[in-house]
C-alpha cells in the first residue's frame, strides 16, 4: 500500500467502516432493488472502495443531494457520489467525474418551448430539486425565469404537474421515463448543463483526495463503471473520460 493509500484509509475510516451516501433522488446513479436493497454504479462503487480499503461498508441513504451536501459537516459519512460545482467546494472535495449526464426540461406536448435556451423567458416557471446540481447551475445562469423548488427532484416533477408549472429541469433519463409514463408530455431535445458525477469526501478529508483521484481513474479505466451503469439499466455511454 503507497502512502496515497496508506493516508487516504487513515482519513476515511476515522470511524472504523466506510459509510457511503447514497442518493436515490439521481436514479441514474442508485436505485433500490426489488427488496430495497440498494444498486446502481455508485454502490458498486461503493463496495469495491470499501474491498480496496479492507474496511466494512455502511450505506447512508439519502433522498435528495442536497441533503448529502448539508450532512457533510456531521461526520455521519466519508465518501459520496455528487455533481460537481462550485457551490459545494467548501462542504465537500471532488475527485474527477466518472459519469456525465444531461441536464434538460421535462414539458408538456403543447408547449411553445422547443429548446432548452428558450425557457429562460419572463414569466416561465421551472420546477427542481432544491440542492440539485441543476438547481445550482440554473440559480446561477437563468435571468428571467422563476425557479420553483421542491425538496426533492421527484417531488419537482409532480410540483410541474399539479400547479400547471412551464416545465420540470432535471437529469434526462428519470425525464425521459416520467414522459413514457404521463401521456402529454415531453423532454427537450439537448441540454443546458452537462452534470458531471464525482466520487466526494468532506472537505476535512480533502487529503484523501489522491487517493480517489487514482482509484475513480482505475474504475474507468477498468471498465467497471461502464459494467455497473448497463448491470444497472443505464447507458454505458455516460461514462466520463479519463483525466
Amino acid at each position: 500500500m503507497n502512502n496515497n493509500s496508506i493516508r487516504g484509509r487513515e482519513l476515511l475510516l476515522e470511524n472504523g467502516t466506510l459509510r457511503a451516501a447514497i442518493n436515490y433522488g439521481n436514479p441514474v446513479l442508485a436505485q433500490r432493488g426489488p427488496a430495497g436493497e440498494p444498486q446502481g454504479v455508485s454502490v458498486v462503487l461503493a463496495r469495491v472502495l470499501a474491498q480496496r480499503l479492507g474496511a466494512e461498508l455502511e450505506f447512508v441513504p439519502f433522498e435528495a443531494a442536497g441533503k448529502v451536501v448539508e450532512a457533510a459537516a456531521q461526520g455521519i459519512w466519508d465518501v459520496g457520489f455528487l455533481a460537481i460545482d462550485p457551490m459545494r467546494a467548501d462542504q465537500v472535495s471532488f475527485t474527477a467525474p466518472y459519469v456525465l449526464i444531461e441536464g434538460t426540461y421535462l414539458v408538456r406536448d403543447q408547449s411553445p418551448y422547443t429548446t432548452t435556451e428558450q425557457m429562460d423567458a419572463s414569466g416561465t416557471r421551472i420546477a427542481v430539486g432544491k440542492g440539485a446540481a441543476y438547481d445550482l447551475f440554473l440559480s446561477r445562469s437563468l435571468r428571467h425565469a422563476e425557479i420553483i423548488r421542491a425538496a426533492t427532484s421527484a417531488e419537482a416533477v409532480d410540483l410541474f404537474l399539479e400547479q400547471e408549472l412551464d416545465a420540470a429541469a432535471g437529469v434526462r433519463q428519470p425525464l425521459e421515463a416520467v414522459a413514457r409514463d404521463h401521456a402529454g408530455l415531453k423532454v427537450l431535445p439537448g441540454c443546458f448543463t452537462a452534470i458531471r458525477q464525482a466520487v466526494v469526501t468532506p472537505a476535512k478529508n480533502e487529503a484523501a483526495l489522491p487517493f480517489l483521484k487514482a482509484f475513480i481513474e482505475e474504475m474507468k479505466a477498468s471498465g467497471l463503471v461502464a459494467k455497473a451503469l448497463r448491470d444497472s439499466g443505464q447507458d454505458d455511454g455516460l461514462v466520463a473520460p479519463a483525466e
